[in-house]
């Protein structure tokens, strides 16, 4: 799991030329890991490969809503929009598309999740721990996204009307 974190992150610099833009783009992340722990505990499973497939799949997922705000914060930017306005722009705008990636990717999963059948040993770890780090890592993410950028992104003074 360390190595699929080091890619997406070798990923994220050639994307933003920034290591700092790319850090916060994997801000969301903890949170993800956290939500996938959190769901194999209520499920009252361990740890298996299949839960760390899970949790390689929850990395792509967050950096990918990671990418989808830092995308947009630095858009409003270069627009001429300030720094504390252009992370609320893009954490108001982005957040209908991040909480419906999360939903239906939950939704998707609960069958899985909740099975009882042949198989279900290697389902239900990978399924847990999607479904929860996808109901968590959206709401504490986009909650926590001003406090993360703001401390990690320099403070430009924009124009409000832009």
């Amino acid at each position: 799991m360390p190595l699929s974190l080091l890619l997406i992150l070798m990923l994220l610099y050639s994307l933003f030329n920034s290591i700092r833009d790319s850090l916060l783009a994997l801000s969301g992340i903890p949170f993800a890991v956290a939500g996938g722990i959190l769901g194999l505990y209520v499920g009252g499973l361990n740890f298996s490969v299949s839960a760390a497939v899970g949790f390689i799949s929850l990395f792509g997922v967050s950096a990918m809503d990671g990418i989808l705000l830092m995308s947009y914060i630095r858009r409003d930017i270069e627009e001429g929009m300030g720094t504390e306005d252009a992370i609320i722009r893009a954490s108001e705008t982005r957040m209908r598309q991040i909480f419906m990636t999360g939903l239906s990717a939950c939704i998707g999963l609960v069958p899985a999740a909740i099975s009882t059948g042949i198989g279900s040993q290697v389902q239900q770890p990978l399924a847990l721990v999607i479904v929860g780090g996808m109901l968590l890592s959206p709401i504490c993410s986009l909650l926590s996204s001003r406090c993360w950028q703001d401390c990690g992104m320099p403070t430009i003074k924009g124009n409000r009307n832009a």
